[in-house]
């Protein structure tokens, strides 16, 4: 979760609430503060569903309505303005989406620049997929001259990038940049990288790598252009999140307007969005027994626009404005989340449960007991790895060169990260990777792992084993082999054949057949699988299925 710095002086004069009040309330509102408080600021921790929050100033505004200070929406001003970008076709292949705005009239203190360029890599990461989808540059307006266009150039294009002194090209900028290095996948194969240039063809932003040292922001700093671009609408959302945040600073928005093949328009839009929610239906959802009015008035301390507008029998219908800020909302569920909060869980009424059952176990979790006695009995330490892996651990490093789709595994479409990008096929993998984190320890390790792996869309339940000591052998994983098979009354039913898994040293390995279906295998780990996870030891271990969960 992304943890923002509060200073103390700086939030009691955004929220117009003592340091005291503000504390004993923050975390009512759904963040986890920090186990050391310093003597003038504290680390809050904000779950990633609420990136308006991401700021000391996104923050204070939500702080009022829950305090009670300031209710009800919040209406952001966008005056006319006279800059304009132009957006070309030859940047619509590579990224092409673009929301802009200019904020003037701030006052930039150490607290305030920190603030915003914490929201701005905040934003990258909580809605931005480390800028795939969504990238934001800040840039000092003073030093430039609009109009503005946006546009696909060639790579060979030179200019100053922000934090060095001298000109580089596009290319040698994703090379030896930092950010280029950090970020420059984002555009490999590209023909033509995106540029934003000034009236005088003077570099703002190569978007989503670097900004230009030219329009690099100082304390003098008074007036911005905010330039957000991506691959996906979010785009707008994370440029009214900053907008908003300077606003709160006291900085004046003017829209900019944007001209494209499809049409202009100006940016950005603050309209709020209207939804129509029922009394009746957030009172079954979350427990209470909320009047339309009393809803109404919950959802104006979450900063809100909402009123009543009629319906009968506890039925009442309540017209609600979700400010342009909030990304988070996206069912009327969201919408109910935040009249509980703002109700207070704190005077929630403990009461015994209005009905009576008797809870048994799955059977699935039986079996996993039964297992987790046989393998405790036979020394193995039980470990809980993720679900989520990648295609070079789980495929390539294990010398199983089958393609995550021939391999029947299940691709995580928006990945966060290159370490999660598909749901596991199986176990043993993730074994090795703890092996790897765990070499300061002394040997022998012996550990095992027994849960779910996806497979074509279909859950089954694995049990993999491993151990890791310099006299580790295919004799004692087969001794252990036997162990389960026999526990778990297997034997009679399970034969075993050579293997030709490449994980597998040749004529160490074997196979677990039953019924003529392949089951499981272990054996010898090869000396190259060894050397991918960085191993220096010997390795045995076993892989099992256990059978198809029905979900």
């Amino acid at each position: 979760m992304p943890v923002v710095r509060r200073y103390y002086q700086d939030m009691e004069g955004l929220i117009g609430a003592s340091r005291e009040t503000i504390m004993s309330r923050l975390a009512m509102m759904g963040a986890d503060i920090g186990k050391r408080e310093e003597e003038d600021y504290v680390d809050v921790e904000f779950f990633p569903d609420r990136p308006d929050l991401y700021s000391p100033e996104g923050v204070a505004r939500a702080m009022q309505g829950f305090l009670g200070i300031k209710t009800g929406l919040v209406s952001y001003n966008v005056s006319p303005g006279s800059v304009t970008l132009q957006v070309e076709e030859s940047v619509k292949p590579v990224r092409p989406l673009i929301g802009c705005a200019v904020v003037r009239g701030l006052e930039f203190t150490n607290e305030a620049i920190e603030s915003l360029m914490g929201l701005q890599e905040d934003l990258h990461w909580g809605l931005g997929r480390n800028r795939r989808k969504v990238a934001i540059g800040v840039h000092d307006i003073s030093r430039v001259r609009p109009p503005f266009r946006y546009f696909g150039e060639s790579p060979q294009r030179r200019f100053i990038p922000l934090d060095f002194s001298e000109e580089m090209s596009m290319e040698e900028i994703l090379q030896l940049h930092p950010k280029g290095r950090e970020y420059g996948h984002i555009l490999k194969g590209c023909p033509v990288y995106p540029l934003i240039v000034d009236a005088d063809d003077q570099v703002l932003s190569f978007p989503p790598i670097i900004n230009g040292e030219l329009t690099s922001v100082t304390e003098e700093t008074e007036d911005l252009f905010i330039d957000v671009t991506g691959t996906d609408p979010m785009v707008h959302k994370a440029l009214n999140i900053v907008v908003s945040s300077l606003a709160e600073r006291g900085g004046r928005i003017e829209g900019v307007l944007i001209k494209g093949d499809e049409g202009d328009h100006i940016s950005p839009d603050l309209s709020p969005t209207p939804w129509r929610v029922r009394a009746e239906e957030a009172n079954r959802l979350i427990g209470f027994g909320l009047t339309g009015a009393e809803l109404a008035e919950c959802l104006q301390r979450m900063r809100f626009g909402a009123t009543t507008a009629g319906g009968e029998g506890g039925d009442e219908m309540v017209l609600v404005q979700v400010p342009a800020y909030r990304a988070d909302i996206m069912h009327s569920w969201d919408i109910f989340e935040d009249a509980a909060i703002a109700y207070g869980y704190d005077n929630l009424i403990a009461r015994l449960p209005q009905t009576v059952t008797v809870g048994r176990a799955h059977p699935s979790e039986r079996l996993k007991g039964e297992i987790r006695e046989i393998m405790a009995g036979l020394g193995y330490l039980e470990t809980m790895p993720f679900t989520l892996t990648n295609e070079k651990a789980h495929f390539q490093w294990m010398r199983r060169p089958n393609a995550p789709e021939v391999a029947g595994a299940v691709r995580v479409l928006h990945p966060i990260s290159e370490l999660h990008t598909i749901l596991r096929t199986s176990l043993l993998s993730s074994l090795l990777e703890i092996f790897t984190l765990n070499q300061h320890h002394p040997l022998p390790q012996r550990i095992f792992a027994v849960g779910d792996v996806v497979l074509e869309k279909k859950t089954r339940m694995h049990l993999a084993a491993a151990s890791i000591d310099s006299r580790a052998n295919f004799s004692e994983i087969r001794s252990v082999v036997d162990a389960v098979l026999r526990e778990m009354d297997l034997k009679a039913r399970v034969k075993i054949a050579p293997t030709e898994d490449g994980a597998f040293m040749p004529g160490r390995g074997g196979d677990l057949f039953a019924g003529g279906e392949r089951m499981g295998c272990f054996g010898e780990l090869h000396p190259v699988l060894l050397r991918n996870f960085g191993l220096e030891q010997p390795v045995v271990g076993l892989e099992i299925e256990l059978g198809e969960l029905e979900l």
